[in-house]
C-alpha cells in the first residue's frame, strides 16, 4: 500500500512540472534512441558483409596467383601468371572432399547491341562456376561443357547488362558484340543485387573460359581458381592439401615463397564478423555516453526537486514518514523518468533506424537485444543517479526542513 501511494505521489510530482520532467527525460530519450539506431547500423553493416561473402558461394576457397618480385619492386597481388587450367584439373582429380572446381579469367570490355553499348566485366568460366557461385538462370541456359570444348562465342548476361542493352526485350538468341567480336546470348541470370561494397553483381557477362583465353585475351594461364568444399569442417584440411599439391606441381622447394595464394572465405567471414561486431560495440558505446549524461541530468533535477520540496519533506516526516518512505518516493520519481524516457527512446531509435534504411539507402537491422539492454540501462541509470538525491531528502532533519523557506 505504501509503495502504491509513493508511486502516485511521484507521478503527481512529475505531472506538476511537465516541461521540466520532459527536459529531464530528454537525455535518456536521446541516449536510448542513439544506442538503438547506432547498433542497428552496425548490425546492418555486418549483415551486408555476410550476405556479400555468402553470395560468392558457400564453403569457398579461392586460389589466386602470387605477386611477382623478380628484378625489381614487388608487384601487386595476383600479378604472376603461374596458375594453369591443368592446376584446376589436378585439384579436382587429386583432392578429396571437393564438389566443384572452376578456373576463371576476367577483363573489362565494351558490349554492343545495335546502337546500344555498355562497358561491363566479362568473365571466362566453366559450367561448374554456376553451382559454386549459386547462380540461377532466369531465361535460357548457362555455359556448357560443349561450349567450353568448342570455344563457342556464347554469352550469359547479368540483368544490368540486359537492361542497358535490350531494355525489356528478351535477349536470348540475339547477337551482341564483345570487344568487337560477335557473341550469341544463350541465357540471362537472375538478379543478385549489390554487394556490401556497393558493387553491382548483375553487371557481368559470362563466356566460356577457353573462348576468353584464346579468342579474347590470348593467354594460356588463369587468373583464379574457385573451389567449393563439400564439408565446411574440412576447409582447413582441403586448403592445406591444395597448397601441398600446387607446391609440388610448381616445383617450389622448402623455404621458397609460394607463387600462389589460397584464401578461405570462411576465415574471411569470421574476421569480418569480428571486425563489424567491434564496430557495432564501439558505435553503441559512443551512443551510450549520452545515457550517462542523461542520468546526470536526472540527478541534477532531483537535487533541485529536493531543495524545492524541503518543507513538504519536513511535514511528511513530522506526520510519521520514515526514512524508507521518503527514499522510496524520490527513487520512484527517478525510475519513472528512466522508464518513460526509455520507452520514448525505443520508439525514437526504431524510427531513426527505419528512416536511415528508407532514405539513406542503407540496410539496418533492429534486434530485440539492444532494445532490452538500452531500456534496462535507462531504468538502471534513473535508479543509480536517483539514490543520492533520495538519500539527501530522506536524511533531512524534520525541524530544519519545517523552518526552510
Amino acid at each position: 500500500m505504501l509503495f502504491s501511494e509513493s508511486f502516485q505521489m511521484a507521478i503527481t510530482a512529475l505531472m506538476a512540472n511537465k516541461l521540466r520532467s520532459l527536459l529531464t527525460m530528454l537525455g535518456i530519450i536521446i541516449g536510448v534512441g542513439a544506442v538503438i539506431a547506432m547498433v542497428s547500423v552496425g548490425m546492418g553493416v555486418r549483415s551486408n558483409v555476410q550476405t556479400s561473402i555468402a553470395s560468392l558461394g558457400s564453403n569457398m576457397l579461392i586460389i589466386s596467383p602470387g605477386s611477382s618480385n623478380r628484378g625489381g619492386p614487388r608487384g601487386a597481388a595476383g600479378s604472376m601468371t603461374t596458375l594453369k587450367y591443368d592446376d584446376a584439373v589436378a585439384v579436382k582429380n587429386k583432392i578429396k572432399n571437393i564438389d566443384y572446381v572452376s578456373p576463371t579469367v576476367s577483363s573489362s570490355y565494351q558490349v554492343v547491341n545495335g546502337n546500344q553499348n555498355w562497358k561491363s566485366t566479362v568473365y571466362g568460366v566453366t559450367p561448374e562456376f554456376m553451382a559454386i557461385r549459386s547462380l540461377e538462370v532466369s531465361t535460357g541456359s548457362f555455359v556448357s561443357k560443349n561450349d567450353l570444348d568448342k570455344r563457342q562465342r556464347v554469352a550469359v548476361l547479368g540483368s544490368t547488362v540486359v537492361g542497358n542493352l535490350f531494355g525489356t526485350e528478351n535477349p536470348v538468341g540475339k547477337n551482341i558484340r564483345v570487344n568487337n567480336q560477335p557473341f550469341k546470348v544463350i541465357g540471362v541470370l537472375q538478379s543478385k543485387g549489390q554487394s556490401s561494397m556497393g558493387q553491382d553483381q548483375d553487371d557481368v557477362v559470362y563466356i566460356p573460359l577457353t573462348t576468353a583465353q584464346e579468342r579474347m585475351q590470348g593467354i594460356t594461364y588463369v587468373q583464379s581458381i574457385n573451389v567449393q568444399v563439400s564439408d565446411s569442417t574440412k576447409m582447413d584440411q582441403v586448403q592445406e592439401e591444395i597448397e601441398t599439391l600446387l607446391r609440388q606441381r610448381h616445383h617450389i622447394t622448402t623455404g621458397k615463397e609460394d607463387d600462389f595464394n589460397v584464401r578461405n572465405l570462411t576465415s574471411i567471414m569470421e574476421t569480418m564478423t569480428q571486425t563489424t561486431t567491434m564496430i557495432t560495440i564501439l558505435l553503441g558505446s559512443i551512443a551510450g555516453i549520452s545515457l550517462v549524461v542523461g542520468g546526470i541530468g536526472i540527478m541534477n533535477i532531483m537535487m533541485v526537486s529536493v531543495t524545492e520540496r524541503t518543507r513538504e519533506i519536513g511535514i511528511r516526516k513530522a506526520l510519521g514518514a520514515t526514512f524508507f518512505n521518503i527514499m522510496t518516493q524520490f527513487l520512484i520519481e527517478s525510475v519513472v523518468i528512466g522508464v518513460i524516457g526509455g520507452l520514448i527512446g525505443i520508439g525514437l531509435g526504431c524510427a531513426i533506424s527505419k528512416a536511415i534504411a528508407q532514405f539513406g539507402g542503407f540496410n539496418t537491422v533492429i534486434t530485440v537485444l539492444p532494445i532490452l539492454v538500452s531500456f534496462v540501462f535507462s531504468v538502471g541509470i534513473g535508479l543509480f543517479f536517483g539514490i543520492y538525491p533520495a538519500r539527501k531528502a530522506a536524511k533531512l532533519d524534520p525541524i530544519e526542513a519545517l523552518r526552510y523557506e
